[in-house]
């Protein structure tokens, strides 16, 4: 997937192994990954990345 056009989220400021990075496939997937472990990749449809994101937000992942 090296072959990607990687963009790094604008909260990860200038600098540093620090990002996260997101690419759109062929095949109409994204592609996420961090910066400081480019060769870990999450690959996931639109609609499903998006209810991952705002499951997170919501915090309904907590145990606790």
């Amino acid at each position: 997937m090296s072959e990607l056009q990687w963009l790094k989220s604008s909260y990860s400021g200038d600098g540093g192994n620090n990002c996260i990075e997101l690419a759109a496939t062929p095949t109409g997937e994204l592609a996420l990954r961090e910066s400081d472990a480019p060769r870990q990749i999450l690959v996931a449809a639109p609609a499903s990345l998006s209810a991952l994101l705002d499951t997170i937000k919501s915090g309904r992942l907590n145990n606790g």
